[in-house]
């Protein structure tokens, strides 16, 4: 038995493991989170963790994703979806519960080990297993950029359809044990609470957030806003729950109706500290479940039950995207990403446990099943692109036509700008360039924002920068420039990967947040870097010194002599102690004060030999003096120096001039 502090730090240095080995090799990091609630589980001997507590505290985590996925949504959005969640959602759920209570009394009825199965035992287990997984789905959709595509809006929409059919079948399932005679009561009641809630929340809500959060942000308090935004989140939950809908619905309406304000951006990046630290419990939680012993014993059930439902939801769900109008390429990657088991179903399946539906030890080698299925699912999401093409020879001939349609498009043009991104930054680039007659061409990855820039007359084509096919089917081979407008390194290491292959000596003009990947976008051969953060300061810093009264024109030439230097003194800075854990690696300033015993008092700087230590002196405060410092500077006790360079290099620095 281990205390909640003793459990709690290896649960930490299991997780940062499990995370950082992922990583290493290539895998989801979802995956090292599983791995490591299997390893610190009830079932693993040595550990004995309170799983029920860390579940409860793991669910924020899926509400908080489904808050920031809300706010990706809007109801305009969420009606034009209506199809899509109540005709493919509904026919997916139904039809995966009739046929798992067709193979359930089947299977009774032929083997003797199952041969307790009840009809309503069936249902509940077809519940169980017609739900998919909205926190692993939903995330590498995210990650991965495909929430807007079309198979991404069936996904989605699926999973919101599986959201709202867990409450009903909650209630089935005991009605149906007990055999009430009030089940079209209960569900009349439990239908209208529903649509109250609803109500309440998307039309009266709607109108008292954009209110609200104006009068909380005219406050001026960031902690205020992030109060505000955490009652706002678990006050939505709370209310959906109290009427006997989940927790991650309310949270999910909340988003949409914080999408409608000015504030969304800024809640967006709020609200992902707490989303991502709780879901990572919740795979843990998840990985809890698993007991390897019952695994171990009944393998080939275990396995019977992990390949059949996932083959059949995947060829089910393929199918009725098929048949509601989808391509065959999206018809199959909606069917790959909804194959595995969800969170939800474990909700249905201990329900089932309670009610002595089950028996125990079957309920396990289902449980083992279904997490197994949800360890298989990042890896058929990642690899989902090269199944869809080995199985589909139309969807090769699909891309190659969207292929040559960009490349008739653009055969024509000479000296073209190509524009990897076109959302705002790449639309208003566009418009620059338009009015400069320079020719541009841009791929988005966004169909609705293709079709409508295309029909307002813009040069923009579906298809992804980050492929090969795309620059050789966008000119690049006739192009005068690249840019990426999107601040994703690892995209923009990829594309400028195969733009190098391509064309070697084509400039590449990369957008960066704040500068602190600097050096790995120049390693990757970006020819030119805009950090948003810094070129905003040097714009203040520009309007600041002409409302003092220096000249335009040498202001202007102190912001270019920043630009030649590749913004190198802005882009270090002084490390505080909130620096995020990513950033601790880049280019920072530190300042050295030299006591009179200190080793560096009477060298020369040239003596310090810091550049071999990777450290270069910006600058020497002497009392109130700034020195421009010198190779033959002799240093003073109470000189104060400023170095510049990584955290590592600058301790080891100040050990040498101090000790």
């Amino acid at each position: 038995m281990h205390t909640p502090l003793e459990f709690t730090l290896l649960l930490l240095a299991f997780a940062v493991v499990g995370v950082v080995a992922f990583r290493m090799l290539q895998l989801p990091p979802i995956l090292g989170y599983l791995v490591v609630g299997i390893l610190v589980g009830p079932h693993t001997p040595g550990f004995v963790a309170d799983s029920k507590t860390l579940h409860a505290l793991s669910e924020f985590g899926v509400v908080f994703l489904m808050f920031s996925i809300g706010l990706e949504f809007s109801m305009p959005k969420l009606m034009s979806m209506r199809r899509i969640v109540f005709g493919l959602g509904l026919s997916q759920v139904l039809l995966s519960i009739g046929a798992v209570m067709v193979f359930g009394l089947l299977g009774a009825a032929l083997l003797p080990r199952l041969a307790g199965i009840t009809w309503q035992a069936a249902f509940a287990i077809g519940g169980a297993f017609a739900m998919s997984s909205t926190a692993i789905v939903s995330k590498l959709l995210a990650e991965r950029m495909e929430l807007e595509t079309e198979h991404g809006r069936r996904i989605f929409g699926i999973l919101l359809f599986q959201d709202l059919a867990l409450v009903p079948l909650l209630i089935l399932v005991p009605a149906l044990v007990t055999k009430s005679d009030d089940l079209a009561y209960t569900l009349a009641l439990a239908l209208g609470k529903a649509v109250l809630v609803m109500v309440l929340l998307l039309f009266i809500g709607q109108k008292l957030m954009r209110w609200w959060l104006t009068l909380v942000v005219k406050r001026r308090s960031q902690e205020l806003f992030m109060l505000n935004l955490l009652l706002i989140t678990l006050g939505a939950a709370w209310i959906t729950e109290r009427a006997g809908l989940s927790l991650e619905l309310g949270a999910f309406i909340a988003g949409m109706l914080i999408s409608e304000t000015q504030y969304k951006h800024q809640v967006e990046v709020d609200i992902q500290s707490f989303r991502d630290v709780l879901l990572g419990l919740f795979f843990v939680s998840v990985g809890m479940l698993l007991n390897v012993q019952v695994l171990l014993d009944n393998w080939w059930i275990v396995l019977l039950m992990l390949a059949g439902p996932i083959v059949f939801k995947f060829a089910l769900i393929a199918g009725l995207a098929k048949f509601f109008g989808s391509s065959l390429g999206v018809s199959l990657r909606t069917g790959l990403a909804l194959a595995q088991a969800g969170e939800f179903g474990f909700v249905l399946l201990n329900q089932a446990g309670g009610l002595k539906l089950v028996d125990p030890v079957f309920i396990q080698v289902i449980l083992a099943s279904m997490v197994l299925s949800m360890l298989i699912a990042p890896l058929l999401i990642a690899k989902s692109d090269a199944i869809v093409m080995r199985l589909c020879a139309s969807e090769w001939m699909t891309q190659s036509l969207a292929l040559t349609s960009l490349a008739s498009r653009t055969i024509s043009t000479q000296g073209h700008v190509i524009i990897a991104g076109f959302g705002r930054t790449g639309q208003s680039l566009a418009k620059l360039l338009e009015e400069q007659n320079i020719p541009y061409h841009a791929l988005d990855l966004d169909p609705e924002r293709v079709r409508d820039a295309g029909l307002a007359g813009a040069q923009v084509s579906y298809g992804d920068a980050t492929r090969r096919e795309s620059l050789v089917a966008a000119g690049i081979h006739r192009a005068a420039a690249l840019v990426i407008t999107y601040a994703e390194t690892p995209s923009a290491l990829r594309v400028m990967h195969f733009a190098h292959e391509l064309a070697p000596k084509l400039p590449i003009v990369v957008r960066s947040l704040d500068g602190s990947d600097f050096e790995q976008l120049k390693e990757g051969g970006a020819t030119e870097i805009v950090p948003e953060a810094i070129e905003s300061s040097m714009v203040l810093a520009l309007f600041t010194i002409r409302a003092l009264g220096v000249p335009t024109k040498r202001v202007l030439r102190i912001i270019q002599d920043t630009r030649k230097e590749r913004y190198a003194s802005l882009r270090s800075y002084f490390q505080g102690a909130d620096e995020a854990p990513e950033q601790l690696g880049r280019t920072r300033k530190h300042s050295v004060t030299l006591p009179e015993e200190a080793r560096a008092v009477g060298q020369t700087i040239a003596e310090l030999d810091l550049p071999s230590l990777g450290v270069d002196v910006e600058t020497v405060r002497r009392g109130k003096e700034k020195l421009k410092p010198t190779h033959n500077m002799v240093l003073l006790a109470g000189d104060v120096l400023v170095l510049r360079g990584t955290p590592d290099c600058v301790a080891e620095a100040e050990r040498a001039m101090l000790l």
